[in-house]
């Protein structure tokens, strides 16, 4: 069995802004927040530390105080064009553009990574994942990602969970199936 616990990163800038792809390293309520996180896990938060490659991954992962390993498939989704822009402004500037975005799953118009395709490379990595116990800090759509594949929900189901900062889910591989596990440990 491969238990697998995500946690999505903590506040910073970026999500305050509800930037696209931010590159915003943790500000100091974040920092305290991913501290306060890993000292009352209870141990639940174990077993080797994978991060993100954006500095509020990395600096929400070196909250363990332990080695992290960098993992590329742990990366935001790809926003393209959108990379640093806001959603209002983008909402303003390009409404169609947006609504296509949030209702088709295949839809890129940013010109980089779709929800589809971000969902087949998260459901990549997750089925190649051997580790026994494994914690992943990561981006809120890769959370939803996760889910989508572990949970085999249409792709269109992305936009109905939503990812707080720092918070975690449980995600368990018996055979080749992923269970979601709620609550306690």
């Amino acid at each position: 069995m491969t238990r697998l616990l995500l946690v999505a990163h903590a506040l910073n800038a970026s999500l305050r802004r509800v930037e696209f792809g931010g590159s915003a390293g943790l500000d100091p309520a974040g920092a305290t927040a991913a501290r306060r996180l890993v000292a009352a896990d209870n141990g639940a938060l174990s077993g080797p530390v994978l991060t993100g490659p954006a500095p509020a991954c990395r600096e929400t992962a070196a909250a363990f105080g332990v080695p992290v390993r960098v993992e590329d498939a742990l990366a935001d989704c790809d926003y393209g064009s959108w990379t640093g822009r806001t959603l209002p402004d983008l909402a303003a500037e390009q409404p169609g553009a947006v609504r296509r975005w949030l209702t088709d799953p295949a839809s890129a118009p940013h010109g980089g990574e779709s929800v589809d395709a971000l969902v087949r490379r998260v459901a990549g990595w997750l089925d190649a994942l051997r580790d026994d116990r494994v914690v992943a800090v990561t981006h809120a759509a890769v959370v939803r990602a996760s889910l989508v594949h572990s949970l085999a929900a249409p792709v269109a189901a992305f936009w109905q969970l939503d990812v707080a900062p720092l918070a975690t889910v449980r995600l368990d591989r018996r055979d080749v199936r992923w269970h979601l596990r709620l609550g306690g440990s």
